[in-house]
């Protein structure tokens, strides 16, 4: 990296003897002359010959002017710490990376997203076929296997791996604001499983689809929030999508479909909830340690609701594994599927910008139609999957729109 080399500001190359007063002043001003005079001296070449040898450094003002000129270079990657812009000895922006390293780097960002994709998917389908096509017709307890999972998976992974920091509740309102949060989150996936037994996957994500509509209208009541006029219209095919989705879905059903709209709205309430109750500096959680609080607390709400409204599960589940082990391996597998899901989200969340992620979500939801109408063969119309290519365009403008007026 070519260095900046201040002649005026380095010490070693102007002798100064404070021995005598007189001597001293002079010595003192003839420096002084010689340090005007080579002010703006500056070289940015190097050489061998032992004979022109030239002290090299960063001043401090100049130290702190190449971090922020570098920390604005690299404004444009959200969503991850770039330690290029810290104030050390890293290379700056303008040393191109090895290419060994870049490949590295773009097969790992790779295997993340195929990771995000592939748990995303997965849990979605396995829930699907126990659900409905096994026949475990259990989705609370099922949830409950999941935040258990999510617990126990999270602690290891916070408190034993120390793959993030462990942020620690500082008080009993953030405690209690943890608790809502967990409230509505498990409405949102034990309602969102529910919907499963009644519903294709196909339709299932069309009307998941819709969540930035709920969004919007939450924050507006909420929040007193008002986006630009032109967001709110974006919503308009997003709605009327899915209202065409539903008049040419072959497999529809009433109770699933109201079942999974208040899963959608349940998890659009969340989002805002979470940004107006942990919104300030000493209550924010990474989504990994918020897992780690909102996963346990899960569990103590689904408990009682799986003995009171799942009756004798536990012995129906254990008389189905005397039949069929394979019922506790798909139970164990799909929890864990379940962590690896949100652990995938927060990686390719580090590790790529914003715009990636956002082009990511929305094909992610068409990913798992195609790969679901594959699988269970159900039934669709082109009225259905015109419907759902209306809501992904709508969703798709509405980023765009939210993008622009920031």
């Amino acid at each position: 990296m070519a260095q900046i080399a201040i002649l005026s500001a380095s010490a070693s190359l102007i002798p100064f003897n404070s021995g005598g007063c007189g001597g001293g002043a002079k010595q003192l001003s003839k420096s002084l002359q010689l340090c005007s005079s080579r002010r703006y001296t500056t070289s940015t070449t190097t050489t061998s010959s032992p004979s022109l040898t030239t002290t090299r450094f960063r001043s401090k003002r100049l130290g702190k002017f190449d971090f922020w000129a570098r920390a604005a270079a690299s404004h444009g990657s959200l969503g991850e710490v770039d330690e290029r812009t810290l104030p050390d000895n890293k290379p700056s922006d303008s040393d191109p990376a090895p290419p060994a390293m870049k490949g590295k780097s773009r097969l790992f960002t790779i295997g993340l997203v195929t990771a995000w994709y592939s748990s995303n998917i997965g849990v979605l389908l396995l829930n699907k076929y126990l659900l409905s096509n096994y026949g475990f017709k259990y989705p609370i307890f099922l949830t409950m296997c999941h935040m258990t999972a999510c617990s126990l998976l999270s602690y290891i992974a916070i408190a034993w791996m120390k793959m993030v920091p462990m942020q620690t509740i500082r008080s009993r309102v953030q405690f209690l604001k943890i608790t809502a949060l967990s409230l509505v989150f498990c409405v949102s996936v034990v309602f969102g499983n529910i919907s499963l037994r009644y519903l294709p996957v196909s339709f299932n994500q069309a009307i998941g689809a819709t969540t930035p509509f709920f969004t919007a209208v939450f924050a507006y009541f909420i929040t007193l929030k008002r986006e630009a006029w032109l967001t709110y219209l974006t919503l308009v095919p997003v709605v009327t999508g899915v209202i065409i989705a539903s008049g040419g879905e072959p497999s529809f059903h009433l109770f699933g479909f109201l079942i999974c709209i208040a899963a959608t709205a349940a998890r659009a309430l969340k989002s805002v909830l979470q940004g107006i109750l942990l919104s300030s500096e000493g209550e924010k959680l990474n989504s990994m340690n918020l897992l780690l609080y909102m996963a346990p607390i899960a569990v103590v709400f689904l408990l009682p609701a799986t003995l009171i409204m799942e009756d004798n599960v536990v012995g129906i589940t254990l008389a189905l594994a005397r039949d069929d082990v394979k019922i506790i391996w798909y139970l164990l597998f799909n929890s864990a599927l379940a962590y690896f899901v949100n652990l995938t989200n927060f990686l390719v969340t580090k590790h790529t910008s914003a715009l990636t992620l956002q082009v990511l979500g929305n094909a992610k939801g068409a990913v798992a139609v195609v790969v679901s109408i594959l699988i269970f063969r159900n039934p669709v119309s082109v009225t259905g999957m015109m419907g759902y290519s209306l809501t992904v365009f709508g969703v798709i403008l509405y980023s765009e729109a939210k993008k622009r007026s920031k």
